[in-house]
């Protein structure tokens, strides 16, 4: 097995793609569905227009990284920049259930205990 580095992507060419930066002001969570609200324009930055042609639907942060073969920091930077210009939403994921939001106690176990009968 030949073991390869994580991030694979020259540091000068991040560092251009970038502009500089090391951190999104946004967070974006990995699982973050992202969608695109507009399509590329001409003289766009070709990973912003590809980011905007893969979020025709909604996709994940971490399936944008993936596809673009960039660390998920550099993807989160650019996220960053589309969102800031209103070309793309992001729907971030649900916040944990208070415990008052989680179904009874007693009712799970009646659940289970109807599920083992079956």
């Amino acid at each position: 097995m030949i073991r390869r580095p994580v991030d694979t992507g020259a540091p000068d060419r991040l560092y251009t793609v970038t502009g500089g930066r090391s951190r999104a002001a946004d967070s974006f969570d990995l699982v973050t569905l992202v969608v695109s609200e507009s399509r590329p324009t001409p003289g766009m930055q070709s990973e912003h227009a590809r980011i905007l042609e893969l979020c025709s639907h909604p996709t994940a942060v971490v399936e944008i990284a993936a596809e673009l073969s960039l660390p998920v920091t550099v993807v989160r930077i650019l996220l960053d920049d589309l969102h800031v210009m209103g070309r793309i939403t992001a729907r971030h994921p649900r916040v944990a259930a208070s415990p008052t939001e989680l179904p009874d106690s007693e009712l799970l176990k009646e659940v289970l205990h109807g599920l083992r009968k079956l």
